[in-house]
């Protein structure tokens, strides 16, 4: 188990998450406001690009989660104390309502504030599609995660790029079907302050499910019992 971490990584996972939603549920304002000019490629990059230059940036302070899925999880195998991974996720959860608090107040409440919802205009059970899509993609971002930056064999030089590709891949694919979260915290901060949360349980709960079945899954490639 790591030893106890100081307020710096805490710090550091409020201000990280603060960047990564301002900056892409940012993108997904301004791409309102200015007629289509980001482009739902340009969001999918904003919030890819984003998670990787924060990984460089706080890797080596707090282990740049910025999601309370990924904290869970690395809980769940021990990387995380049970008193840090509280402070981590509470840590993100403010910093992801501060910047949609930010968003709101610098452009209203445009675009829901990127708020992320199932899209109920391509299925039937919209519900179902968007749950089922960030429990499988949240699977596949956090077997990255543990591929390219867990593993004790991973080369950090390539790990911050390698889960921005993921992030961006997924908020490109799965982003017309349930927004691309992914991410509780980035789902609870322009949840909470749009007040669009009856689809706000979908977002936390299976990210998490996703995440810790990718660690059970992937147990033993990763060497992830030794730890």
């Amino acid at each position: 188990m790591h030893q106890r971490l100081n307020y710096s990584a805490y710090l550091s996972e409020l201000i990280g998450t603060f960047i990564l939603v301002f900056n892409g549920t940012g993108a997904i304002m301004v791409n309102e406001i200015f007629g289509g000019v980001i482009t739902h490629l340009g969001i999918a990059f904003a919030f890819g690009l984003t998670v990787a230059m924060l990984i460089y940036t706080f890797r080596k302070i707090s282990g740049a989660n910025f999601n309370p899925a990924v904290s869970i999880a690395l809980w769940s195998i021990k990387r995380l104390s049970t008193k840090d991974m509280m402070l981590y996720i509470a840590s993100q959860v403010i910093g992801a309502i501060l910047a949609s608090i930010l968003l709101k107040v610098m452009f209203g409440n445009i675009a829901t504030l990127g708020a992320t919802l199932p899209n109920d205009a391509l299925f039937d059970n919209e519900i179902t599609v968007a749950l089922a899509v960030e429990l499988i993609y949240t699977f596949i971002l956090m077997v990255v995660i543990l591929g390219a930056a867990v593993d004790n064999r991973a080369d950090d030089r390539f790990g911050g790029i390698a889960i921005g590709i993921t992030v961006m891949v997924g908020a490109l694919i799965i982003g017309p079907i349930s927004g691309g979260s992914f991410n509780p915290a980035r789902s609870l901060g322009p949840a909470l302050i749009s007040g669009h949360v009856s689809s706000l349980w979908l977002y936390i709960v299976f990210p998490i499910i996703g995440a810790l079945l990718a660690v059970f899954a992937t147990k033993k490639i990763f060497y992830l019992e030794d730890h």
